[in-house]
């Protein structure tokens, strides 16, 4: 595999398209250990990762068939990869497919039937492999581009959990420029995704350094004007004025400004333990405290951002104090005396920021006087980047390049939009890219003379992304601009003891990586990929454990709720139930923990509940298949008689304190539709964790019970709700021999209810204002005519309320 001098410089091999790839010693000694087994790539921004991963694609598509899958978290990287794969491979464009969310579910498990090559977003993999559209057991390498996201809940972790359990013969390959701050962040990402193998290729190496330049970091420090200044004191002392009141309350010793994100959690921390406690002072404190986030946030804008951005803060926030629901953090804050002096005066400032300026000075110098051609100027802030992009454009030819959300203020980038302004980069039709985070990782932006920070990256991981932006052909420049005695210098020493510790970390990993490999294997991973299954045994439940019999001492009774108990296990298999048993609505004192060998239990998953571990959870279960749908009734079906409606702790109580009645609503359409309706509440502290009257949450309880008829049944967390829905759906299909049936619509409204509903609709007044309202002018014609002194008379109606009543109403469509 070693390159000599009579090799010629491109790649030859299976599948590779002759020419199109340069030789490099450094790929292809990677990829040859990538092939061996599931490795941890790390190679400098820059330096060809993809071209890593396309060539053991090659390799294993050509000695061992199946399908290759490359997983990138945005879709632009996606779109980038498919383009890098159909021009370097020889496989027919039309069998490297593109997964994303513009493809409709059932054309991906079509696509996915006959593609060689799967190039897709991770989410929309997770969605395919929960609602069984599609398969890994004929995966033979899957590839976790940016491999550095996978922690927590990310889509990489359950997807790599699926193909070690499902592939017949996996090969995973983990791609980053930067896997995490320190060795604890590399085995993490190492150990949620199944990685035994780790290699390294640094800018030292003497195969690397040849295609790397200087980039070596300049800091360019502004002085903010006195104006700035201060609009930042005046929000400093409302700050301080409310950290007081949190000293008063016992959660701090400080009332500075300046206090650490640190301490603040671990005031929030305080804070809940009050609030636990059924402490009134704990539910005025928290929102106290959510005040000072917001004003810390307004602070950063002005001193590090511009007063652009934080004039558009405030105008967020007013709208916010003002919308249906507000807290009373956001109508304090936009109240306050001091806020609202700052308000006004950001209004009456007719500048920018002094980064603004120093910026254009910048881009002048490179694109002007030393004759650079593409600068790139990285931000934090969507406001900022359109602020920006509007003001450099007055001198030149400049694009933004945002992501594809819309916020409030602003539109987001479609995905052709953005590789249209990609493309125009690369062509040479503009000098000036202005960025947010979008473009930082992996995409294929051209070589530039300048990246410019905006802001100091206050993380290893983002600095290392953008650096790797210049520099690739020849040597560029990375500057970085920090406003002085601000957040951006506490931001500065942060990257750069973060970047020197990641450098120290990646040497040390390659030095060491056959140590590390062996913790790794001493830790389980071998068998991540082994004949061990990740997945747990699901045909145990804790009565396994727990169940006495009364001739033990235990409670009379508590078999009857588990398996069939005998000491042989031959004998438990063919364990009949009795004739009783066997009787519709007699089998109740029998649970199914687990289907049948060989027989597979199926639940229906609303796609709205995908924002939850439940449905990943199931579906990994062996015995369990999962199916996919927009249900109009239930968040889960577990028969033709059995649907599931899922509520946390914090949405059952909203039912009580918000007005809305929603849940009510849709336990009446589940009750009549469904024989079962269940109503499962998921979460601790039902009765301690909001201010609400214990007898309030009864009555809600009995409502639903007694009303409606549904079983309320309580879990401690989604895991646990997993399990019950898991043995709920086991019990009805396998003991009952009950299909799944997925039927019903929701409700039609009565006139009375399309009134109320009307009228709640109005600027989002919710349901209790509505019957007010109604009550009061008899029609929902009256309620439109009446002028706002009239809204003040009806209870409940508030100055604020009754403004905004008039303003949707009254105010002028612009369409």
């Amino acid at each position: 595999m070693t390159a000599t001098a009579d090799e010629i410089e491109s790649i030859d091999r299976p599948l590779v398209e002759p020419g199109v790839l340069e030789r490099r010693r450094y790929q292809v000694d990677l990829a040859r250990s990538a092939a061996s087994g599931h490795t941890l790539v790390c190679l400098p921004t820059g330096l060809g990762k993809t071209t890593v991963s396309l060539l053991v694609t090659a390799g294993r598509l050509a000695d061992v068939g199946g399908t290759s899958l490359l997983l990138a978290p945005t879709k632009p990287l996606v779109t980038q990869h498919a383009a890098f794969y159909r021009e370097a491979l020889t496989i027919p464009e039309d069998e490297i497919a593109v997964f994303t969310g513009e493809v409709s579910p059932d054309d991906r498990a079509d696509l996915w039937e006959r593609a060689q090559v799967v190039i897709a977003t991770p989410q929309v993999v997770e969605n395919d492999l929960i609602g069984g559209r599609i398969d890994l057991s004929n995966t033979t390498h899957l590839t976790f581009d940016e491999c550095h996201r996978a922690s927590g809940n990310y889509a990489y972790n359950y997807i790599a959990e699926r193909y070690h359990a499902d592939a017949e013969n996996p090969l995973v390959t983990g791609m980053s420029a930067s896997p995490g701050g320190d060795e604890e962040g590399i085995r993490s990402v190492c150990e949620n995704l199944g990685l035994a193998s780790v290699a390294v290729m640094t800018e030292e190496d003497a195969d690397v350094a040849q295609y790397t330049h200087n980039t070596d970091v300049e800091w360019e420090r502004v002085t903010l004007p006195d104006e700035i200044l201060a609009i930042r004191d005046s929000l400093v002392a409302v700050i301080e004025t409310r950290l007081e009141r949190l000293k008063e309350l016992g959660v701090t010793r400080t009332t500075s400004a300046d206090v650490s994100q640190r301490d603040l959690n671990r005031m929030r921390g305080e804070l809940r333990k009050l609030m636990d406690n059924d402490q009134s002072e704990g539910y005025e404190g928290m929102s106290v405290h959510a005040e000072v986030m917001k004003l810390r946030r307004a602070v950063t804008l002005a001193e590090t951002q511009s007063v652009e951005s934080l004039r558009r803060y405030f105008e967020r926030q007013r709208n916010a104090a003002r919308s249906s629901g507000a807290s009373k953090a956001s109508q304090r804050l936009v109240s306050d005396p001091k806020v609202r002096e700052a308000m006004e005066q950001a209004e009456s400032y007719d500048d920018l920021h002094p980064k603004f300026r120093r910026t254009r000075i910048l881009l002048a110098q490179c694109l002007g006087i030393e004759g650079g051609e593409r600068v790139i100027v990285f931000t934090e802030s969507r406001d900022t980047a359109e602020t920006l992009t509007e003001f450099l454009g007055a001198h030149f030819e400049t694009r933004k390049f945002v992501g594809q959300g819309d916020k409030e203020g602003s539109d987001g980038m479609t995905q052709n939009e953005q590789q249209e302004t990609l493309d125009a980069f690369r062509a040479g039709e503009f000098e000036v890219l202005v960025s947010t985070s979008v473009a930082e990782e992996g995409l294929d932006v051209p070589e530039v003379d300048l990246v410019l920070f905006y802001e100091p990256v206050p993380t290893a991981i983002r600095s290392i992304q953008r650096k790797g932006r210049t520099g690739r052909q020849a040597e560029g420049r990375v500057m970085v601009l920090l406003a002085e005695d601000t957040r951006d210098e506490a931001y500065f020493w942060k990257s750069r003891h973060e970047q020197s510790t990641m450098t120290d970390e990646l040497q040390r990993l390659k030095d060491s990586a056959g140590e590390i490999e062996s913790e790794l294997a001493q830790q389980g991973l071998d068998a991540f990929g082994g004949e061990a299954s990740p997945v747990a045994d699901t045909d145990a439940t804790e009565s396994d454990a727990g169940a006495t019999t009364a001739g033990d001492g235990g409670q009379s009774g508590l078999t009857a709720f588990g398996p069939p108990t005998t000491d042989d296990p031959d004998e438990a298999d063919e364990a009949e139930p009795s004739d009783d048993d066997e009787q519709e609505g007699e089998s109740e004192g029998i649970v199914a923990t687990a289907a049948g060998e060989g027989e597979t239990i199926e639940i229906v998953v609303d796609q709205r509940e995908l924002d939850a571990s439940i449905a990943r959870d199931l579906s990994t279960r062996e015995d369990c298949e999962t199916r996919l749908e927009t249900l109009e009734v239930g968040d889960y079906v577990l028969s033709d008689r059995v649907v599931i409606e899922r509520k946390s702790v914090s949405d059952f109580l909203d039912t009580l304190t918000g007005g809305d009645r929603s849940l009510f609503d849709q336990v009446g359409d589940a009750a009549r539709h469904y024989a079962r309706p269940v109503v499962v509440i998921e979460g601790e502290d039902l009765y301690g964790e909001r201010n609400v009257h214990p007898n309030a949450i009864r009555g809600a309880l009995a409502s639903l019970a007694v009303d409606f008829g549904a079983s309320v049944l309580r879990t401690a967390d989604e895991a646990d709700t997993a399990d019950l829905l898991h043995v709920i759906a086991g019990r009805e299909q396998e003991l009952d021999d009950r299909e799944v049936s997925v039927h019903g619509e929701k409700g039609s409204k009565t006139l009375v209810e399309q009134q109320e509903y009307v009228v709640s609709a109005i600027a989002d007044i919710g349901p209790v204002t509505a019957r007010a309202l109604l009550d009061e002018f008899g029609t929902v014609e009256g309620v439109m005519i009446a002028n706002e002194d009239d809204l003040l008379e009806v209870s409940g109606v508030g100055q604020v309320t009754a403004e905004r009543i008039r303003e949707v109403i009254g105010s002028e469509y612009e369409s």
